[in-house]
């Protein structure tokens, strides 16, 4: 198992950035892909984007697509997503998760963070 805790969350303009992170700790970090996801309130949760063990493939849905970018830094146990071009859209608790592979399917994946606001305003 792996704990989580994701941070940078908050409150931004529409056009503006956001860069989150995913701290992880207990088992070893290369072990795991990484994935991002959302929920908004009375939505379920959304695919965001993943990456692979090495960092090597990286997986969004046409929804970011070129405005979220997804990386990590194995010797910081860390993952990050960068978003520019915020909407409102945009808006939801943010989810940071580990598993076996980069999935896009939240299931998929078995260890969770505890989340992180993102408010985009128009």
């Amino acid at each position: 198992q792996v704990q989580l805790v994701e941070s940078g969350g908050g409150l931004v303009q529409a056009g503006g950035s956001l860069r989150l992170s995913c701290a992880a700790s207990g088992r070893t970090f290369t072990t795991y892909a990484m994935g991002w996801f959302r929920q908004a309130p009375g939505k379920e949760r959304e695919f965001v984007a993943a990456i692979s063990r090495t960092g090597g493939s990286t997986y969004y849905p046409d929804s970011v697509k070129g405005r979220f970018t997804i990386s990590r830094d194995n010797a910081k146990n860390t993952v990050y997503l960068q978003m520019n071009s915020l909407k409102p859209d945009d808006t939801a608790v943010y989810y940071c998760a580990a598993g076996k592979a980069a999935y896009t399917s939240a299931p998929d994946y078995n260890d969770w963070g505890q989340g992180t606001q993102v408010t985009v305003s128009s």
